[in-house]
């Protein structure tokens, strides 16, 4: 299997260092590293899951992105929120490095997991993954949720089914994020001994409720930045 990885790496304030390296699948962009052998309580799908999750128990006895962050927790116990720490994510086209929160760190980190970990809710941000942009600011993230989803009407267009230029599919599926956002949080109470992953993803969570807003209301602050598309057509 090809893989595409993915590191991101933070020194934390007493100077050591944690490092997640994420493997995905190049073709489907799965996340493909090693599961938990021993599995914790709060992962199994039907602790606090979610109302609008798809899965069945039986057949799918774990939930699907709590089981990938079982890692991840470990080492976010170490933080709290606003502890400062450097990271450095590095991926084959770049390294982006900056001094930042254990919160917004980890924010990045899970919103990558969330993404690849085959969550029936959040599949529809691979192509982002593919893409990864950590740190992103609520401008970039608008741009490239919309545009993700656009260029994804473009592809079904050419096969000939039915698309959606209004982006209500994408207000959609931003509003079933936010559910999962917001019991995953729950799930983590649970299972957490700070702060720093829980606030990561209400961070997360910040993003998912602020896009469906931007959409509807402030989408045409970026318009002007295409003003040479209107040119060109008169």
């Amino acid at each position: 299997m090809s893989v595409i990885t993915i590191r991101y790496e933070m020194v934390l304030p007493d100077g050591s260092r944690e490092v997640f390296s994420l493997p995905l699948d190049s073709v489907d962009l799965s996340l493909a590293w090693p599961l938990p052998e021993v599995k914790p309580e709060w992962t199994a799908l039907d602790f606090h899951q979610c109302p609008n999750c798809p899965l069945s128990p039986e057949i799918h006895p774990d939930c699907l992105l709590a089981i990938h962050i079982v890692e991840i927790l470990k080492h976010s116990n170490r933080l709290v929120s606003h502890d400062r720490v450097h990271l450095e994510v590095v991926t084959d086209e770049r390294v982006v490095s900056q001094e930042t929160t254990a919160q917004r760190a980890f924010s990045g980190l899970l919103g990558l997991v969330f993404a690849t970990s085959g969550c029936p809710h959040s599949m529809f941000l691979r192509p982002m993954a593919r893409f990864h942009l950590p740190l992103a600011s609520e401008e970039e993230t608008i741009y490239r949720a919309t545009s993700m989803y656009l260029l994804a009407q473009y592809f079904l267009k050419k096969e000939g089914r039915k698309v959606d230029f209004e982006l209500d599919g994408l207000l959609e599926r931003y509003k079933n994020l936010q559910t999962v956002n917001r019991t995953m949080v729950d799930r983590l109470k649970a299972a957490s001994e700070t702060d720093s992953s829980i606030n990561a993803i209400v961070l997360l969570d910040a993003y998912a409720k602020f896009l469906p807003f931007a959409i509807k209301e402030s989408l045409e602050e970026l318009r002007f930045l295409f003003a040479s598309y209107f040119q060109d057509n008169g």
